[in-house]
């Protein structure tokens, strides 16, 4: 058992100073001056630190991602000690442009191996192309039958990398998500990767209009890439849309007019869009690719998972978007959305995943995943097998 003496929960709401016991992978109590003999728990003071759900990257291309300029630009895959750096506990891996070298199988086995290694994960099913490609012949079938696949995903629209869907193709697939979701007990949420085309949302705006298909049955992701697809997304996410950020950037997007996370984060809620609207995920290891007016790749850069927190980080420090809030997006919320059971509280019954944050400069101190240690005073403990 880990015993956490006195830190200062914000679970994401602010709780206040409580002990939080720890056995077997799980929480087993959060509240003032727990009782426990040392000699059968790990008794640790925690009251220098803020204790947070550990976080959740809800997309991440855990097998490595990219390929646009040719072979050599293939990105790695994701490596433990990166999420345990971020403070990441959970991972939903997905594939994105390259569905054939980079495999539903492969994607699988590696998100299994994460699971090993100490952290919880699970997985889309398909790729960039409709129609999707999967693992058992059916979206269905893949949620009905494979554990860890919760939804589809990344579907690429508006972007000139993306299979080009017809509508009845792109309908056909939200509605067999939405099956397979209920049947299931999952999400079976559709995220949808948004290019920088100028048609945006409205494919998905067609099927709200025209199918009884609900508008949370999408989860529009890197919608803070331009300024247009930006204030799309506020009126979207208003009407009772999901939005999702994508926290992984380079000065070169942002000077082109991509958003920043933070700063985007407080126009939302300026705007008047509920927080539980919001996610933020990294877009780990996926290629972040600068493509000219012809569609020619001009630089190719990467994406981190412990980028996640920095915008969370950023948010709070620059923009005055309070802790509690601004953790939700990372926490409560994509667990929510993604029916992720036991994921981002801080709370009796739920897993034992927990961050530990310095409120100096909010930095990463500790970050304990399924009840074990995995970054303990900011020195890391675990590595993956071939690290």
């Amino acid at each position: 058992m880990l015993l956490l003496r006195n830190a200062d929960i914000y679970a994401p709401a602010k709780l206040g100073r409580a002990d939080i016991l720890i056995a077997g992978g799980r929480i087993e109590r959060v509240e003032p001056g727990i009782r426990i003999s040392d000699s059968y728990c790990d008794a640790v003071d925690a009251s220098p630190f803020i204790a947070v759900p550990g976080l959740i990257d809800g997309h991440v291309h855990v097998t490595g991602g990219g390929g646009e300029g040719g072979y050599a630009t293939r990105t790695p895959e994701v490596m433990l000690s990166d999420a345990v750096r971020g403070g990441v506990t959970t991972v939903v891996g997905c594939l994105g442009t390259d569905g054939v070298t980079r495999s539903m199988a492969g994607l699988l086995a590696k998100a299994r191996g994460l699971d090993e290694e100490g952290i919880s994960t699970f997985i889309y099913t398909g790729h960039y192309a409709v129609p999707v490609r999967t693992l058992t012949g059916s979206i269905e079938q893949d949620l009905l039958f494979i554990d860890k696949v919760i939804g589809v995903g990344e579907v690429a629209l508006s972007d000139h990398r993306s299979s080009q869907p017809t509508f009845d193709q792109f309908v056909r697939t939200a509605a067999e998500a939405r099956r397979g979701g209920m049947l299931s007990g999952k999400a079976g949420i559709v995220n949808v990767h948004m290019g920088d085309g100028p048609r945006g949302l409205a494919l998905i705006r067609r099927v709200l209009a025209e199918t009884e298909i609900p508008i949370t049955q999408f989860l529009p992701t890197h919608i803070n890439r331009n300024p247009m697809l930006f204030d799309e997304g506020i009126a979207y996410a208003k009407s009772g849309g999901l939005v999702d950020f994508t926290t992984s950037t380079v000065p070169a997007f942002l000077d082109e007019g991509e958003v920043k996370c933070s700063a985007g984060l407080r126009r939302m809620l300026d705007g008047g869009v509920d927080i539980s609207h919001i996610t933020f995920t990294s877009d780990g290891q996926g290629s972040l690719p600068d493509f000219d007016a012809q569609g020619r790749l001009r630089r190719l850069e990467i994406g981190r998972v412990t980028s996640l927190f920095a915008e969370v980080r950023d948010a709070v420090r620059d923009e005055h978007v309070p802790l509690e809030i601004a953790l939700q997006v990372v926490t409560s919320t994509p667990a929510r959305i993604l029916k992720l059971r036991g994921k981002g509280v801080v709370a009796a019954g739920a897993d034992a995943d927990i961050v530990l944050l310095d409120p100096g400069d909010l930095g990463i101190c500790g970050t304990i995943a399924k009840g074990r240690w995995l970054m303990r005073d900011r020195q890391g403990l675990v590595k993956g097998t071939f690290e």
